[in-house]
């Protein structure tokens, strides 16, 4: 059986035997680089005078990330919010240690600094400090890229074929992962930045609502999606947070004035081929041939697919357009560059055959409020039908 396990719905993970898949991630996210932290600080800057008082104070800052997920419900509240900037601040935190064990290893070579100096009060203060100050700064960073909408914007050439339009302005986004506690402010700021955009056409890439819920929030940002009223319309297709939420109904999509694409296809004013795709996670999706058959060969065709993973097949098909979310660019270093392995494009632009495939890095994240790679994006692509 399927089971969906979340920590403060915002650790969704989809596993077939939670004592295979899901135990071991919290082990090798959490709990290893904390034990590596713990015995490397106490080891390297803390005497025996001062060692009891560290070992109380880290293993009370190292439970507070779990044990307020777990005492949380799933609710937000300021200490979840806090325990998620913790989160990120010791992945930081384990890189700069790990510096700072790759420094004394090269000065044991070198000898640049002498043994007396390392053992010195005031260089362990200076090191403690340093290594406790950069993750810091590195979170704030990631906090002020995260809270800052920006707008990538790209110009194509595609067959016109029998289109009616010679140009078309599509605004595309995704990941939105709109959960209980979210700002509404952030979606207005959004849909402020698309009225001055001014789109022809609006795209939604899935991962846009977590949860099954109806409240407030939720209501909130479907009447501020409602007033977004491009030529062409607004679209949207599931990503697997829909999935994991049980969002697949489709109650929000119809409320905030979405089209949804579900392995289906829409022709546009006579002018383009609009097919969005299911999610991999919905076991009736179909693949790329059988989609295919729904479209009209007269036309240019733009795909929406919420995960670049199918790049190749369907660079042998007549796609012009693919446009998909879900990667986050890795949304912290170096996770993205993990990423890289996994998919063959995990942000930006690449055309392979005749098919030019769009990954936005995502209007928000999942999880830590912090992105340290990539952009909270609007895509902005131009297409001019020859």
């Amino acid at each position: 059986m399927i089971k969906i396990f979340k920590i403060s719905g915002i650790f969704p993970v989809q596993i077939l035997n939670p004592g295979i898949m899901f135990l071991p991630i919290i082990l090798l996210a959490y709990i290893l680089p904390n034990i590596y932290i713990f015995l490397r600080l106490g080891k390297l800057f803390f005497s025996r005078k001062y060692r009891l008082y560290f070992v109380l104070i880290y293993l009370f800052i190292a439970v507070f990330f779990p044990l307020v997920n777990i005492l949380s419900g799933g609710n937000s509240g300021i200490l979840v919010v806090a325990a998620n900037y913790l989160l990120a601040y010791y992945l930081y935190l384990t890189l700069s240690l790990l510096t700072f064990d790759l420094f004394l290893l090269v000065n044991r070579i070198f000898k640049f600094i002498s043994s007396e100096k390392l053992k010195s009060a005031g260089f362990k203060l200076t090191g403690l400090s340093v290594v406790l100050l950069l993750p810091c700064l590195v979170v704030i960073a990631g906090v002020i890229n995260f809270n800052n909408i920006q707008t990538s914007t790209y110009q194509i050439d595609v067959p016109g074929k029998s289109s009616r339009i010679k140009h078309l302005k599509i605004a595309f986004v995704a990941d939105f992962h709109l959960k209980k506690g979210v700002d509404s402010h952030y979606v207005e700021r959004f849909a402020q930045q698309i009225e001055t955009i001014q789109p022809d056409l609006m795209i939604f890439g899935g991962d846009i609502v977590e949860g099954n819920r109806e409240d407030e929030s939720l209501h909130s940002f479907e009447k501020i999606f409602r007033t977004i009223h491009p030529k062409y319309g607004v679209y949207a297709v599931f990503g697997n947070h829909e999935f994991y939420g049980r969002q697949d109904k489709g109650q929000f999509f119809d409320r905030a004035g979405m089209k949804l694409l579900c392995d289906s296809n829409v022709v546009i004013n006579g002018s383009f081929n609009l097919l969005g795709r299911y999610d991999s996670h919905f076991s009736r999706r179909k693949n790329i041939g059988e989609l295919m058959k729904s479209v009209n060969d007269s036309f240019p065709v733009i795909l929406i697919d919420h995960r670049p993973t199918e790049l190749e097949e369907v660079s042998k098909t007549t796609v012009d357009v693919q446009l998909s979310g879900h990667t986050h660019n890795g949304q912290l270093f170096p996770v993205n560059l993990i990423l890289k392995s996994m998919y063959p494009l995990t942000w930006g632009y690449k055309k392979i055959g005749k098919t030019n495939f769009f990954v936005t890095s995502g209007i928000r994240l999942w999880g830590p409020p912090v992105r340290t790679t990539g952009k909270s994006e609007i895509m902005v692509i131009d297409v001019n039908f020859e």
